[in-house]
């Protein structure tokens, strides 16, 4: 059984990318040395602040990320296509809980390697 979660509007936003799991090993990979944020922690910790549990960490939504697919498969990593104050409006279709984390990866250009704030609103 298929349950619609929530339904995305492209509202003003170029590009958006779903491919890419959670950076916690990528960073090693890429050359940190000890412990550096990632989205996989963020999401733990939101959801242990109110006292939940994932069971498994699932695929984020990468929201304004420019994360190209050439015609071999291979992934690039490109600045940000998005520009200052274009945005993306989901809409709930049930109750849920949502994490949301602006993306602190700061070793491949797609934060411009200035990883920045990200606001939300609900309304």
């Amino acid at each position: 059984m298929v349950f619609r979660v929530f339904r995305a509007e492209l509202v003003d936003a170029p590009r958006s990318d779903a491919e890419l799991q959670q950076a916690v090993h990528r960073y090693e990979q890429l050359g940190a040395h000890g412990y550096h944020d990632n989205c996989t922690d963020n999401l733990h910790n939101a959801l242990e602040a109110i006292q939940l549990k994932a069971g498994a960490t699932p695929s984020p939504l990468n929201l304004f990320m420019n994360v190209p697919v050439d015609a071999d498969g291979a992934l690039s990593f490109q600045p940000p296509a998005s520009k200052p104050g274009e945005y993306i409006a989901l809409r709930a279709e049930m109750d849920l809980i949502i994490v949301f984390s602006a993306c602190p990866q700061d070793m491949v250009p797609v934060n411009n390697m200035n990883p920045t704030e990200a606001h939300f609103k609900i309304g």
